[in-house]
């Protein structure tokens, strides 16, 4: 393979280191968060809002992704970007100088707004930029760089906060953000879009704004369940979602219509099984196996390990089989993750081995299917709708892993209501998160190429 061949060769070098970057920048911030949120919540006096430093993100990361996946294609990614980061950097600042818990959500929001917005232009600029055979490569390095933050992240914002504050978690961002954008705006800026195919895009904002309010209401009636206002709460979030949901994500997607949609259903269901172990296992080994938070962070960081290296392998199988062996790799990738997942889901006899075990399967299955999808969603996409495209692969990395987690901590609220122990509470919901990981297994039978 030639210089020019690498995706570190001199005419990518920029735009892949840049890509890199941006997406550690933001894999670390949402990870050091985590660690921080209780620190910031009992300083700023805010502990009965401290699921909002999440959900507000998560919020409003929905209207970033869905509302830059329609503009993208009309007004290319550079400007996109640039706004998308000067809007991030705010969010960063004015959370490192909040001194109101309000204010500190506020800030995520902005926060999840911009990321959400930033990850749709470099997935845009992935699929416009690297030709097929340099995706695998690029999609890899990028799951890795966003990876690799969850094995330190939580332990070096842990020190930040002890040592310093938590205000420089935030402040901390900033250089490696600067950094990012140094390499890979002139490199954005040089990126031409293919001929944009005109589409009635009208009430984009309007959908997105009305899915979040929407997703807001389902997640708060989740957390107050079995209560009437609960249930109301749930239903009436439902009803607001369903509309938004069948206009913006590809049509199909909730029926699996083979191609694109089947594809942006699958990755959403085992993505979102991925987080949900993650969460819940975590919560499993400290609070009903006695496991030390930093023992348990280490368990849940061999997947991402595993992630890795399985990301990286993953590029050199595509260009043996010069991408033809793509839907299978998928599919073994999720039934990988069932093998995985299935090992842990009866929390009762999870040890530490069985759980590092679980989690390194469940590792290599996501750096499997995760990459692979990209990649072929690149592929499936139509000229001019890149940007569209994009949107989707971030809705479902960011949606789909909100609402099953609200669903996971609903089951366990419940079923300790119910009188039943936490330990049988995760693994109800850890076989509620095992049927996920199946749908997406059915879907992922019909998301061959065009």
């Amino acid at each position: 393979m030639s210089h020019s061949e690498s995706i570190f060769g001199s005419r990518y070098l920029a735009l892949t280191i840049g890509i890199i970057l941006a997406a550690m920048t933001i894999g670390f911030e949402g990870l050091a968060v985590t660690t921080v949120a209780p620190v910031i919540a009992g300083d700023l006096q805010g502990l009965h809002l401290f699921g909002w430093i999440f959900s507000a993100y998560l919020l409003a990361q929905i209207i970033g992704t869905l509302v830059i996946g329609r503009e993208i294609d009309r007004r290319g990614p550079a400007l996109l970007f640039t706004a998308a980061i000067i809007i991030f950097t705010i969010g960063l600042v004015v959370a490192a100088i909040a001194n109101d818990m309000y204010v500190l959500i506020g800030s995520r929001a902005v926060q999840g707004f911009g990321a959400g917005a930033m990850f749709t232009c470099i997935y845009t600029a992935i699929s416009i930029s690297y030709p097929d055979e340099l995706r695998p490569k690029i999609l890899g390095a990028l799951g890795t760089a966003y990876v690799l933050p969850s094995m330190l992240g939580p332990y070096v914002a842990g020190v930040i906060a002890q040592q310093l504050s938590w205000r420089f978690v935030f402040w901390g961002v900033l250089p490696f953000l600067f950094l990012a954008v140094l390499l890979s705006l002139p490199a954005f800026r040089k990126l031409k879009m293919p001929s944009f195919q005109e589409r009635n895009e009208t009430g984009v904002i309007g959908l997105s704004v009305l899915l979040a309010i929407g997703t807001g209401l389902f997640l708060s009636g989740l957390g107050m369940l079995p209560k009437i206002v609960g249930m109301v709460l749930l239903f009436v979030g439902l009803a607001l979602m369903v509309q938004p949901l069948r206009k913006l994500l590809p049509k199909g997607t909730f029926t699996f219509r083979a191609g694109l949609p089947s594809l942006i259903a699958s990755r959403g269901l085992f993505f979102a099984a991925y987080v949900f172990t993650q969460n819940f296992l975590v919560l499993a080994l400290t609070d009903t196996k006695g496991v030390t938070a930093d023992r348990a962070g280490l368990i849940v960081a061999s997947a991402a390990l595993s992630w890795c290296i399985i990301a990286i392998l993953q590029a050199r199988w595509d260009a043996a089989d010069k991408g033809r062996g793509r839907q299978k790799r998928i599919i073994t990738g999720i039934l990988l993750m069932i093998t995985g997942i299935a090992i842990m889901a009866w929390i009762p006899a999870v040890n530490i081995v069985m759980a590092v075990l679980g989690e390194v399967i469940t590792g290599i299955g996501i750096g499997l299917a995760h990459t692979t999808s990209g990649t072929v969603a690149f592929a499936l996409a139509k000229e001019g709708e890149s940007g569209q495209a994009s949107g989707s692969l971030q809705f479902a990395d960011s949606f789909t892993p909100g609402v099953a987690i609200g669903i996971g901590g609903a089951i366990i609220a419940m079923s300790q209501t119910g009188g039943m122990s936490l330990e049988m509470g995760i693994t109800i919901a850890m076989i509620f998160n095992l049927s996920l990981i199946v749908l997406s297994l059915f879907a992922s039978t019909r998301t061959k190429q065009a």
